[in-house]
């Protein structure tokens, strides 16, 4: 059975999310604009720029409001593709997309915000609060009882996007003056978050049977589904008595599907980064070897 077939268009494509993720992306352009009209030291914005914030919010409509999401409540393998993308790769476009200038006034100059900020993006900090949160998640106690409460759900996952974005800030981030980590730094800090996601990883790879109730029990499976369904439709009014009517593949085999996606998407995004932190060094590297060389030329020979 295709959920194409089983669902409405509301359920599947979250059209109030998309109109909301719209307004928000409306609202930054033009608050950017303003900002960019009363704030002195501003750039204009780069095709660059808004290609990634556009592309960071486009992959959090496809993350949380998109037929995915659905598929995320039936099939563990989607739920795990969706973690991935939504906070291992979303917050990198975000922080990206931003221009320098904002987030300088936003987060570093502003006397309320950066205190906070400056701790939660220490890198220590931020590599243990979210690897530590989002391995916590994925116990079963706690993910089953996540996943069956729409506002608990709601605030793990808006919690679990933040620090995301503050783990990220210490690589990504354009702030020339809070650039707290150098070239090496960042591959040691890069490799650190690699190894702290793997028990997660491990944990649900090598399990010997099914870990979770909302994949594994119909009653706690459609007490989930209400995250994604309309106010007042349930499961029983579609006619669907449970997940094996959309996934015919073993539940241990999805589980361990799932584990081995979500550390190959990780392997993957962190190879790409680590492979711009090290050119990006190397550049730098280079450009100061040439800089030494120019002073070296210039000075007097005295010897002559």
């Amino acid at each position: 059975m295709s959920i194409f077939n089983t669902f409405s268009f509301v359920t599947l494509w979250s059209p109030y999310f998309f109109l909301f993720l719209m307004v928000i992306t409306c609202l930054y352009f033009y608050m950017i604009r303003n900002f960019q009209k009363k704030w002195s030291k501003t750039e204009p914005l780069k095709t660059k720029d808004n290609v990634y914030f556009i592309s960071g919010m486009a992959l959090i409509y496809i993350t949380m409001g998109s037929p995915l999401d659905v598929m995320s409540h039936i099939v563990f393998s989607a739920h795990m593709i969706q973690m991935a993308v939504l906070f291992l790769i979303a917050p990198i476009l975000i922080i990206r997309g931003v221009p320098s200038w904002a987030w300088r006034k936003l987060l570093i100059e502003n006397k309320i915000v950066a205190p906070v900020f400056r701790l939660f993006t220490k890198p220590i900090v931020a590599l243990i609060l979210f690897n530590g949160i989002f391995s916590f998640y994925h116990v079963p106690l706690i993910f089953d009882r996540v996943k069956t409460d729409f506002l608990i759900h709601g605030i793990y996952m808006v919690v679990l996007f933040i620090l995301a974005f503050c783990m990220w800030w210490p690589l990504m981030n354009k702030v020339e003056e809070k650039r707290s980590l150098s070239g090496l730094r960042k591959i040691g800090y890069l490799l650190a978050a690699s190894v702290l996601l793997t028990p997660a990883c491990a944990l649900i790879i090598f399990a010997e049977e099914p870990l979770y109730l909302t994949y594994t029990n119909p009653t706690y499976w459609a007490e989930a589904m209400k995250l994604c369904l309309p106010i007042g439709i349930s499961i029983a009014d579609l006619g669907i008595t449970g997940p094996e009517m959309f996934n015919t593949m073993p539940l241990r085999d999805d589980q361990q599907l799932g584990g081995v996606l979500m550390k190959i998407i990780q392997e993957i995004v962190y190879g790409i980064v680590l492979a711009s932190i090290f050119f990006s060094w190397y550049r730098q590297e280079q450009e100061a070897e040439k800089e030494e060389q120019e002073k070296a030329k210039l000075k007097p020979n005295y010897a002559e």
